[in-house]
């Protein structure tokens, strides 16, 4: 190969990696710029549908039946049915830079008097023991709205259709367990109720301006 081919092919190469290297850093920017942090998407599973990176509370196989992945119309989330114990995800956040924690979900069916129909457990630090301290966001059949656990929707309506929650976990943590979370927040669990059939979306975490 020619001296000038060489030095031309060369050439080529830099301004290829000097473009790559510009365009990932519009994108870093543009992603930090939108304050938006996708904790779950339920797009990875495993070979029994179950999400990957996610722990049972108790019984691994139990959850795996009861918690599977499904998609519809290109839409992904985990689909909860009957479980009768949490699931887990460890991830880490800032909880002070991006308290703002959005979710969906969507009741399919629930037993009348159903008391848990599904729940969000954010847990923005540990104790002692090191075990996650959590603020429980639960949606009721029978239960009022109220502060130890937050109550976002009581009864068994709607019906098939999804709804979207958003909260300010970091000032929820504060008023609740009356101290700040920790740097980085532990991770999150997810639970539907005894009998119940619900579906979670996708969960992420803003800043306080962030959409």
């Amino acid at each position: 190969m020619s001296l000038k081919k060489m030095t031309s092919l060369v050439g080529m190469s830099v301004i290829a990696g000097a473009l790559v290297v510009t365009l990932l850093t519009e994108a870093s920017l543009l992603a930090g710029s939108s304050g938006l942090v996708v904790l779950e998407d339920f797009r990875a599973k495993d070979g029994d549908g179950f999400p990957t990176g996610w722990k049972a509370q108790r019984s691994e196989s139990t959850a795996k039946q009861a918690y599977t992945i499904q998609s519809e119309q290109e839409t992904t989330f985990l689909s909860a049915r009957r479980a009768d114990q949490r699931v887990y995800k460890k991830v880490a956040w800032d909880p002070k830079a991006t308290p703002i924690v959005t979710w969906r979900w969507r009741l399919k069916t629930a037993p009348a008097e159903t008391d848990l129909v599904a729940a969000l457990f954010v847990s923005l630090d540990t104790d002692l023991m090191v075990i996650p301290v959590a603020t429980k966001y639960l949606w009721s059949g029978v239960k009022a709205k109220g502060a130890s656990e937050i109550v976002l929707r009581t009864g068994l309506q709607p019906i098939g259709q999804w709804v979207e929650e958003r909260v300010n976990a970091y000032e929820d943590f504060k008023r609740i367990h009356q101290h700040e979370p920790a740097e980085q927040a532990w991770g999150i669990s997810i639970q539907g109720g005894s009998g119940v059939e619900v579906d979670f979306g996708p969960i992420t975490v803003s800043s306080r301006d962030g959409q």
